[in-house]
């Protein structure tokens, strides 16, 4: 049974790579990409040898800590491999413990934990000089990889009840997505910190070897220190957290073999009809207020409306950090541009449910407006909003006309061409329901080509108002501001209209087309 569960997830792994030349070519990309940093890591772990034993100690601590928070903390934000959870298994009779053996060494010899595994099993490199130390860290290395592997597991079975509910997976959206797009602030802010406390690095690291996250990965350490009780109390505390986790994993997986997790669901009563009693009653006003609910009730669109409060957040660090205090003022044209080119997703997330536009014959044209009247809706407000708090915050308000005739030809240009693109393609996409962070096999690779044709056409339709906007900066005259406004407010519009026509088209030859796709990706 164990030996089924591996072959099926190799059987897996190997269909995803037949999925497609375009999934073939982004799998050897990215494992050329990965091999090249596990050779770096390797190559780091094997220099390792000329540093002092404290460095060593500090450093493979360190870093074995936080590999293990993170295979703890990603499988939250991030989805794991689907075909091996507890829903599809659930419906065969096999032993509890046979299935978490299956699939502890499925996840070994997936892409994740293979990286994993390997990279600790080489941290014996850095204890070459001792041999008998050199033994030690391979099998630490080796256990330190299950503990993260089982870690990922029972952190998923455990999180799987509460995860299903729509509440959780709508504030997960945001709390989630925030520290990822500051995740660059973030980085320079602990670089800096560090940079300017190296010397705190040892007592950090005997800090965290006595923690769960560190306990394992300090052992040969504190041999090669000469401290045996010490060694042997860290295997104490690596032995319990293993311990734990595999009973915490084990009670999770039981649970969900027995107890499937479903969402919950709500019905509106009788009569109240909400944004679709507030909208016109018409094909194109029934589309918007469907797509408005989703865009602040679905987590797979509500984590791209984060964008509109932390994109100031971003550009102002930026500005601090290279003293250009004017980059400040690019928020709104970038809140904008970001907004403008989310349509390019929307009939993808719609999943099977674009159904009902097939078998209702919406006309196009409706459905086009639909959308973009919803992102309308609120993306104008927000890029004026954006656009003045940020020039009232940096006192240039100069630039005020030239930056909103750019965000409205930004914002109205990108709605135009994703109207077009998104009726004739369309991604593997999140599922309703799924983790919004989830990737398709697939997904990259089709939105790759789409997104930067987008950014291209979308260049060229808004380069009147960009090159007013530069002379604006350059000859500091107002006069080519208000011009470019006047040219964005103008222009956008009319590119909309176009976009919406050709789309609309489009979309009333290829609906079925596009059905098929989003049924086969499903």
């Amino acid at each position: 049974m164990v030996a089924a569960l591996v072959r099926l997830r190799l059987l897996v792994l190997l269909g995803s790579l037949k999925r497609s030349i375009g999934q073939l070519i982004a799998v050897i990309i990215g494992g050329l990409y990965g091999l090249f940093v596990l050779g770096m890591v390797i190559v780091g772990l094997f220099a390792l040898n000329l540093a002092p034993v404290e460095i060593v100690r500090a450093v493979v601590v360190l870093a074995g800590s936080t590999l293990t928070l993170g295979w703890a903390i990603l499988p939250l934000f991030f989805s794991v491999e689907q075909t091996l959870d507890a829903p599809h298994l659930a419906v065969y009779p096999i032993p509890l413990n046979k299935l978490l053996t299956g699939l502890l060494i499925s996840g070994v010899v997936a892409i994740p934990g293979a990286i994993t595994m390997v990279a600790s099993v080489f941290t014996f490199g850095s204890w070459l000089r001792m041999p008998g130390i050199a033994v030690l860290a391979l099998l630490c290395g080796i256990a330190g990889a299950l503990l993260c592997i089982m870690l990922s597991r029972a952190v998923t079975s455990a999180a799987a009840g509460l995860a299903s509910g729509r509440r959780f997976r709508e504030a997960a959206g945001i709390l989630i997505f925030i520290p990822l797009v500051l995740l660059g602030p973030i980085i320079v802010g602990v670089t800096s910190s560090l940079r300017h406390s190296a010397d705190a690095l040892p007592s950090l690291g005997d800090a965290m070897s006595w923690t769960p996250l560190g306990a394992i990965w300090a052992i040969p350490s504190q041999a090669a220190l000469g401290d045996p009780l010490g060694a042997v109390l860290r295997a104490l505390i690596g032995a319990a957290t293993i311990a734990v986790v595999f009973l915490v994993w084990r009670w999770g997986l039981s649970r969900a073999l027995v107890t499937p997790v479903h969402a919950a669901s709500r019905v509106r009563a009788q009569g109240k009809l909400g944004l679709f009693g507030r909208l016109p009653a018409t094909p194109a006003g029934a589309i918007a207020a469907r797509c408005l609910l989703y865009w602040f009730r679905d987590p797979r669109y509500v984590r791209q409306l984060v964008i509109i409060p932390v994109m100031p957040i971003l550009f102002w660090f930026y500005s601090s950090l290279t003293h250009f205090h004017a980059l400040l003022l690019w928020s709104g044209p970038m809140v904008a541009f970001l907004l403008g080119v989310t349509l390019i997703a929307d009939v993808s997330y719609d999943s099977t449910a674009f159904v009902l536009h097939v078998s209702k014959g919406v006309p196009g044209r409706a459905d086009r407006w639909g959308r973009a009247s919803a992102v309308l809706t609120f993306g104008l407000p927000a890029a004026v909003a954006v656009t003045l708090i940020t020039a009232g915050a940096s006192q240039q308000w100069m630039l005020v006309p030239g930056l909103l005739g750019l965000a409205f030809g930004l914002l109205l240009g990108g709605l135009a061409v994703c109207s077009v693109t998104s009726a004739v393609l369309v991604y593997p996409a999140p599922a309703p329901g799924d983790n919004p962070f989830k990737t398709r096999p697939g997904a990259n690779t089709a939105l790759l080509g789409s997104t930067f044709l987008t950014w291209g056409v979308l260049a060229l339709l808004t380069a009147p108002e960009i090159v007013l906007l530069i002379v604006n900066v350059v000859t500091g005259q107002l006069l080519w501001g208000w011009i470019a406004l006047v040219v964005g407010a103008a222009l956008g519009p009319i590119s909309l209209a176009i976009g919406v026509r050709i789309g609309g088209g489009i979309l009333d030859r290829r609906a079925p087309q596009l059905l098929m796709q989003l049924r086969k990706d499903a």
